[in-house]
């Protein structure tokens, strides 16, 4: 039995469709769970990992724990002491309970001095690789998928304003990976011995800069913006005003701005080869996970650029 904890955000709710596709059996625990389970197929457990109810219950028989917990509160203090208490409440229950496999998704580490949330997501990948042997560490920057938060804000930002605004820090580099290819190694980790213990980055093969990120959406869009450079660059602001015209949380897109100031490269230049070695998934080109993510995304709902 696979357990995913933050089965219903965006990655756990993916994650969740994968397992089923695969016929493995899961559970999803949840503060809030339905009546029952998703289509009968994913049991349901009421549980809260900040607050440390329901946890052994939730961990009965289950070999593999999936960790998709993040706290996006206002105010470092806050979301970093949630992030530590829910992290070590939940190595401490899976000591209890005998379950060592563990995997978390959190983010590469960048070059220049981490955000608050980005230090938050490395100390939560120590508390619970430091309390458990067997839990593995996946790491990656932007995930390419028409669900994905920081995705979903730079087509919006692309297809309401009229020029293509790029801040001081557009030359920094990064290496977006696709939704697909994310949601691949996260079903696979458990079944590899050889990720346990480890911490490992997970990429595309294309190594950009957030400019060139930009302008490649926008050329998937076919849509003609004028790049206009900023000279500076106040994130409070600038992720204020991005929140208004994407209609999106604030603190989460100043979150996803916070590390924007440093490239944000895996530990290996090998780091896509590696994944292909590990997992056997080959990483999708930028340009291919963006025309696949901009047509899942035209399923749900119309694109104005389009």
């Amino acid at each position: 039995m696979d357990l995913i904890v933050g089965a219903t955000g965006y990655v756990g709710t993916l994650l969740t469709k994968a397992l089923v596709v695969e016929g493995r059996p899961a559970r999803a625990l949840s503060r809030h769970p339905p009546r029952t389970g998703r289509d009968g197929q994913v049991e349901s457990v009421r549980g809260d990992v900040l607050n440390d109810q329901g946890l052994d219950v939730a961990l009965d028989g289950c070999d593999v724990a999936y960790y998709l917990v993040h706290s996006m509160e206002p105010g470092a203090a806050s979301f970093e002491a949630r992030d530590r208490q829910a992290a070590a409440n939940f190595a401490a229950a899976c000591r209890r309970s005998g379950v060592e496999r563990v995997i978390y998704l959190g983010g590469i580490e960048p070059s220049g001095s981490p955000s608050p949330h980005m230090r938050s997501r490395l100390e939560v990948e120590r508390i619970l690789m430091e309390s458990l042997p067997g839990a593995t560490g996946l790491r990656a920057s932007i995930i390419i998928g028409a669900g994905s938060p920081s995705f979903r804000l730079m087509v919006r930002l692309i297809e309401r304003i009229p020029v293509l605004p790029l801040p001081p820090w557009r030359a920094r580099r990064t290496q977006p990976i696709a939704e697909r290819d994310v949601i691949r190694c996260l079903v696979r980790t458990p079944l590899i011995d050889e990720t346990a213990g480890r911490s490992i980055d997970l990429v595309g093969p294309d190594v950009l800069t957030y400019a060139e990120i930009l302008q490649g959406i926008a050329a998937e869009l076919e849509i003609d913006r004028p790049p206009v450079g900023l000279p500076i660059f106040t994130a409070p602001a600038f992720g204020a005003v991005a929140a208004a015209i994407a209609e999106a949380d604030a603190e989460l897109v100043r979150a996803l701005m916070g590390s924007l100031n440093a490239d944000v490269l895996p530990r290996s230049e090998r780091a896509a080869e590696e994944m292909m070695e590990t997992f056997a998934v080959k990483p999708l080109a930028f340009t291919r996970a963006v025309r696949q993510a901009l047509a899942e995304w035209e399923h749900e709902e119309p694109l104005r650029a389009r």
